[in-house]
């Protein structure tokens, strides 16, 4: 099809940063955000784009998207989720932080916390948190993944096995409506699996473009953690299913 170019630059925003806010594009074209949601509207139509609340995402397609475009999208609202779960994990605790740039925001929020053991297959996280001498770093041996730096596969299966910890820091590349958590590479989600059968307080973080997200492989159930911690959730269902499982949710944008 043919795009303007107004179009075309709104395409290449939304490849770069994962996502685009109608607000942001009506104050970088100068024109009404109106005018921006009719282009949204008609690049979702044409599935160039995928419509959420408030903008659009560039579609994942069956591929994560790029790391350093995830780690963009809804920056500021994965700081916010990571301080929130900070705040529930106590001095002295251990735990597991899997893969995922909301963990990593958690990771970076938990650096003031004193005598941790973290244990971890993110090798982002294990970079980040190695230089601290109040926190032991254990990482997860098995095969590292180039696009991200998680560590995957069975022998990372086998590792996360041989502990037993107060918490687990899990993220999701997708959130269905009927509670499945979703992810793309199956043996990510074997770790994960592995990390939610041995952490005593399983952790939920993931903002709400999750919910607009779609991936093939499951991971598990949201009724399987005991705290979910996002930005918003607008889901009745999704809702519903924390009410009926006692799964607490915390949405940081309610304050």
């Amino acid at each position: 099809m043919f795009l303007s170019p107004r179009h075309a630059e709104i395409i290449q925003m939304a490849k770069d940063h994962g996502r685009v806010l109608v607000e942001d594009l009506a104050t970088h074209f100068s024109v009404t955000p109106q005018t921006i949601r009719k282009d949204l509207n008609d690049l979702c139509d044409e599935r160039l784009l995928t419509r959420i609340h408030g903008g659009a995402l560039f579609p994942s397609g069956i591929e994560n998207m790029e790391y350093e475009a995830r780690r963009k999208i809804a920056a500021d609202e994965k700081e916010a989720i990571g301080r929130a779960a900070a705040r529930l994990i106590p001095d002295n605790a251990s735990l597991f932080i899997n893969i995922g740039t909301t963990t990593e925001a958690v990771s970076k929020a938990l650096l003031d916390h004193n005598g941790l053991m973290v244990i971890t297959n993110n090798i982002n996280v294990a970079n980040r948190m190695r230089i601290y001498p109040s926190i032991e770093v254990v990482i997860a041996g098995g095969v590292v993944r180039g696009s991200d730096g998680g560590v995957v596969g069975e022998a990372a299966v086998d590792f996360i096995r041989q502990f037993k910890v107060d918490y687990a820091v899990i993220g999701a590349s997708a959130i269905d409506h009927d509670g499945a958590l979703l992810d793309f590479d199956f043996r990510e989600v074997k770790v994960a699996q592995a990390i939610i059968a041995n952490a005593r307080h399983v952790i939920l973080v993931s903002d709400q473009t999750k919910f607009e997200r779609t991936a093939p492989v499951r991971i598990g159930h949201l009724s399987q953690v005991n705290t979910f911690i996002t930005d918003r959730c607008d889901i009745p269902s999704v809702r519903r299913i924390c009410e009926e499982t006692e799964v607490r949710l915390i949405e940081t944008a309610l304050g």
